[in-house]
């Protein structure tokens, strides 16, 4: 019959369009394109598994995932700070705009944006080196309903790492107060300076994959200090779950053989729908 709709075909989901002749199943309410007539399917198809009644169809042909592009939000922002920042001093100093812009230096929090976007293109360069069948990556991901984003993804054998990088001068330490007889803090100091901050953000985080991987599977967050001044001997450790470390100190750990304990394509691709490149 002709087709007074559009619709799929259930045999090889390719699209049909309305006044198309093709095959109604009066008994499903499903229709079938003229290639996939019943003794073209026997004939000429390879036998597929039996699918459970209701189950959904596997995919044949699943989209290709899009890793990301690393600090490419970050690199937009400094872009935009910098373009508005260009276009108000030549507004408000038509002739002598251009050589303001010279000599004098962008605001801090431009350059922050810059510094940030260099330390994640440069750690998401060394990852995307290292992918593999055993390390999935996925850059830049946009948390849902925010304007905040997840820098680095990394799946493993060995569960799903949270990658926060940071371009911080300073040898980053762990301060332990209390104990005894008062609850016992934990500060992460880079330089000196008290950035505890990171390690919450860096738990949230954590706690959104979690909530999209599952409790079965391990989430561990990771503070990546790509120019602290680490000493040459120890250095790393961990603080409230999240390990603060450098980038020599995390690929071995990303790359280590070990066997598989979760199902990396699965939860790449569940991990990759869930957070869109930002």
């Amino acid at each position: 019959m002709k087709l007074r709709y559009a619709g799929v075909c259930r045999v090889c989901d390719a699209d049909l369009s309305a006044r198309v002749e093709a095959i109604y199943e009066r008994a499903t309410k499903t229709v079938r394109c003229l290639d996939c007539s019943p003794a073209k399917v026997v004939e000429d198809s390879p036998a597929e598994p039996l699918v459970e009644e209701g189950a959904p169809r596997p995919l044949r042909n699943p989209e290709p995932i899009d890793p990301g592009t690393p600090g490419a939000s970050a690199r937009r922002e400094y872009e935009r700070r910098q373009a508005k920042r260009e276009a108000r001093v030549r507004e408000k100093h038509p002739k002598l705009g251009g050589l303001i812009l010279a000599v004098t230096d962008e605001p801090q929090s431009t350059k922050a944006w810059d510094t940030g976007a260099i330390g994640e293109e440069r750690l998401g360069q060394k990852l995307n080196e290292l992918a593999s069948d055993t390390l999935r990556v996925l850059h830049d991901r946009r948390i849902p309903a925010t304007r905040a984003n997840i820098d680095h993804i990394a799946v493993t054998p060995t569960g799903v790492y949270v990658i926060d990088p940071k371009r911080y001068s300073g040898r980053p330490t762990l301060k332990v107060e209390g104990g005894l007889l008062r609850p016992r803090t934990e500060k992460l100091l880079v330089g000196g300076r008290d950035r505890t901050k990171l390690v919450d953000g860096v738990l949230k985080q954590v706690d959104l994959v979690r909530g999209i991987v599952g409790d079965d599977v391990p989430v561990t967050g990771v503070l990546c200090f790509i120019e602290a001044n680490w000493p040459l001997i120890g250095g790393s450790f961990t603080t409230r779950g999240v390990e603060i470390l450098w980038p020599n100190k995390l690929y071995p750990r990303l790359t280590a053989p070990t066997p598989s304990q979760v199902d990396l394509d699965a939860l790449h691709r569940s991990l990759a729908e869930a957070l869109q490149p930002a």
